[in-house]
């Protein structure tokens, strides 16, 4: 149960970003809270979900599921039927949720709603959203020259910019208001450049951030990924976020983590790590996101 009264006692929480990192804070949030917007990128175009929408000219849904399947209950038999993934013949390398987000999205003829749709279907109270309505593509300006498409900017070291194709795609108006509304806006953790800013730096979303009364927490990765933030501390990843127009009010670390180096935004270290130090431990991250709500 919160330890929050009143309005706090079942606080709105907007996070934003992707994948796996997206998917821990949602686990964290979960536990104190039903009133959860998770803003999602689309740029994954490698494996099942680039497969996806190639052919059905859809958002990818890999990041979506993941998502979905954070916020539903533990142990439910349907979440753990989503993370299926096949391996025979024409199904190979795409999970059972992967195809049911496609389907939603294409009967509904609107990704909100066809997603909305699957968060009944999970009995999930709070909402998964795209960052963008329309599929976009990723593009990094590195040391080495232009690259594109989120798995290519993956392998990229040493990148100075990140944007998509196209440059200001558009935003469903319920992320919007899932910001203004918000009384917490969490952006990460995860990959810095091809999930975080994926997500945080499409051009409407960012001014949304900007624009929320809420205050903005970013919770910074464990580790650097290699070999996307090789080198990176603590520090690196705020100026990587304030390059991009994204300005958070505090940072949450792990004084086990990264070094933290010199961040010109409000730092707080704590212990946020599974015991094997690999990832956020839920319920230290529910944590200390409660205490920002104070």
């Amino acid at each position: 149960m919160s330890r929050h009264d009143g309005r706090r006692s079942s606080p709105a929480i907007a996070a934003v970003g992707g994948g796996h990192g997206l998917a821990a804070t949602l686990r964290a949030v979960r536990t104190f809270t039903d009133r959860v917007t998770a803003v999602v990128s689309v740029a994954d175009d490698g494996g099942s979900s680039g497969r996806l929408r190639e052919l059905f000219q859809v958002l990818a849904p890999g990041d979506l599921r993941k998502c979905l399947v954070a916020l539903a209950e533990p142990g439910s038999l349907l979440a753990k039927a989503f993370t299926l993934r096949y391996a025979e013949e024409e199904l190979a390398g795409h999970t059972l949720g992967n195809l049911v987000i496609t389907a939603m999205m294409d009967v509904a003829g609107d990704p909100v709603a066809g997603l909305d749709e699957v968060c009944r279907l999970l009995g999930i109270k709070g909402r998964v959203l795209p960052a963008t309505s329309e599929p976009v593509v990723l593009k990094a300006e590195a040391e080495a020259g232009p690259v594109a498409g989120q798995v290519a900017v993956m392998g990229t070291a040493d990148i100075r910019r990140v944007s998509l194709v196209p440059a200001e795609p558009s935003v469903p108006p319920a992320v919007e208001a899932a910001l203004a509304g918000a009384d917490l806006v969490v952006v990460g953790p995860g990959s810095l450049f091809t999930s975080v800013l994926a997500a945080a730096a499409v051009p409407a979303l960012r001014s949304a951030i900007a624009a929320s009364p809420a205050r903005t927490v970013y919770v910074c990765n464990l580790h650097p990924q290699d070999p996307e933030t090789r080198g990176f501390d603590v520090a690196a990843h705020v100026a990587a976020l304030l390059a991009h127009g994204i300005e958070p009010d505090v940072v949450l670390c792990d004084p086990g983590g990264l070094d933290v180096g010199s961040p010109a935004v409000s730092t707080i270290c704590r212990p946020l790590a599974r015991p094997n130090g690999l990832a956020h431990d839920p319920a230290l991250l529910a944590e200390a996101l409660e205490d920002l709500l104070d």
